[in-house]
């Protein structure tokens, strides 16, 4: 008999969550416990003063969140959820509901006959285009608007004032900060690394191991399969750490300010941010429930020829 399949979370037992769960708390614990006693050393409480941990941005800086990042954060943050969801589809190995072809009648049309697709790597990459161009025009915003500043080093103080920040974050005694007019040098360093390190990494790997990316000839040697495998998926895993950490630091360090800022683009401490954050919640919520077959399925046939579907099975 066939083994039963067995809870998993992005790819992980539940099992093997219900430990590191517990270890995650006592490594915590000691992180905080370290950075304490680090700070009661003459030295480094000399270090934090002459690096606060903060930037500061070079003149004639934007000062302020636009309506379009704003926007961009909230599109940005919901496709990424879409990506885990599609992602752990994908990694779960259960076999696809059905398959999705598409059709080569209509634009764009392709010598080479279309390529079968299970339906959750269908949605995956539909995500994964719609990402990409969320993620194109953002960089193009930035740079029109001078808002890259925020988000690109500029000076090499940057690294002695994130160490600053990281030691005190790990503190729990927050480095101070004005997101509104500029980000400290932790958050400019891991946005950096987000926007122009892991995201490049993911679109490139993606395509890689997508059915665009050609199987012959010199391109399929530019980026080895094995190397695109071993990458694609803890960049995930990183994705989903940020992710939780950003959202922890949003919420405990003047959560109704902050979310004004990411979502309302206004400077103020009322419930216009908070109201708006949780209708994207429920957004996002509402989009991982219904990334389902029943949903799916007649999606996909408005976009090509739907195979071999299957009832949904009961567990």
């Amino acid at each position: 008999m066939p083994k039963p399949d067995r809870p998993t979370f992005a790819g992980v037992p539940m099992r093997r969550l219900a430990w590191l769960i517990p270890a995650a708390v006592v490594a915590f614990a000691v992180i905080v416990l370290v950075a304490r006693w680090l700070r009661e050393l003459p030295e480094v409480a000399a270090f934090i003063a002459e690096y606060p941990g903060g930037t500061t941005p070079p003149d004639g800086s934007p000062v302020g969140i636009p309506a379009w990042l704003a926007w961009q954060h909230f599109l940005s943050a919901f496709l990424l959820v879409m990506l885990v969801r599609t992602g752990m589809l994908l990694k779960s190995g259960v076999r696809p509901p059905a398959f999705w072809t598409r059709d080569n009648t209509r634009w764009p049309r392709t010598k080479r006959p279309p390529r079968r697709l299970g339906i959750p790597l269908w949605l995956h990459l539909v995500v994964d285009a719609l990402w990409v161009l969320c993620g194109l025009s953002y960089i193009v915003l930035l740079f029109a608007t001078g808002q890259w500043v925020r988000v690109v080093p500029t000076d090499w103080g940057i690294v002695p004032n994130t160490i600053s920040a990281l030691l005190q974050y790990a503190s729990l005694d927050w480095p101070v900060e004005d997101s509104w007019v500029s980000y400290n040098a932790a958050q400019l360093l891991s946005y950096f690394a987000v926007v122009f390190i892991a995201a490049p990494l993911a679109i490139i790997t993606g395509l890689r191991l997508s059915p665009i990316w050609p199987l012959e000839g010199a391109w399929s040697r530019v980026v080895p399969e094995k190397l695109a495998r071993a990458l694609h998926y803890p960049v995930m895993l990183f994705f989903l750490a940020f992710t939780a950490v950003h959202v922890f630091l949003v919420l405990t360090t003047g959560a109704l300010r902050n979310l004004n800022i990411m979502y309302a683009a206004r400077d103020s401490e009322d419930w216009v941010g908070f109201i708006i954050f949780m209708i994207s919640v429920v957004a996002m919520v509402g989009a991982w429930l219904l990334a389902k077959p029943l949903v799916l399925v007649p999606l996909a046939a408005r976009f090509g020829r739907v195979q071999g579907v299957r009832p949904p099975q009961k567990r």
